[in-house]
């Protein structure tokens, strides 16, 4: 992913108002981030912990997405859930279901898609081996490129359904 600034990581939000957009926090390591290990800038709010922010780019535009993650939903240590993105496999709270509203009338009528995705948003970093879980990765063969290829699409289509 290319280096982006507040300006364009703002102004590339496409299911708020450009007001709630100004006033979203951004992540406070933006200009440490190891961008070309990203194929995406997720990030939850520190401030606000049951909102997070995705943004990526789609049709060869950058497009920016509010999501919400449902508070108070537990899970046991024990269980094994997969992110739909990058298809890491994570114990207990690893993988977390955000919600994003629609753009346009549907979203303001409530709809909404919903994902399950590592709860840190760092899936960019976990298909690189950057990142590791407290899971083992099973018997998955398929080589880095795969998975980034594979993560792209399926974050693609995640990112299509909310603009649909």
């Amino acid at each position: 992913m290319i280096p982006l600034v507040e300006r364009e990581i703002r102004a590339s939000f496409v299911n708020c108002s450009k007001g709630e957009a100004s006033r979203l926090n951004l992540p406070r390591d933006l200009r440490e981030l190891d961008w070309e290990s990203l194929d995406f800038l997720g990030w939850r709010d520190p401030q606000s912990p049951e909102r997070g922010y995705l943004v990526a780019e789609h049709g060869g535009r950058l497009t920016g997405i509010v999501m919400r993650f449902p508070q108070g939903v537990k899970r046991s240590v024990v269980k094994t859930t997969v992110c739909s993105v990058c298809v890491t496999s994570h114990g207990g709270t690893g993988v977390a279901l955000f919600v994003a509203p629609r753009v346009g009338a549907a979203g303001r009528q409530g709809n909404t898609v919903g994902a399950y995705l590592c709860s840190d948003l760092a899936c960019s970093l976990y298909v690189r081996g950057r990142k590791a879980t407290d899971r083992l990765s099973g018997s998955e063969t398929l080589s880095p490129e795969d998975k980034i290829a594979r993560l792209v699409v399926n974050l693609d289509d995640f990112v299509a359904k909310v603009l649909a």
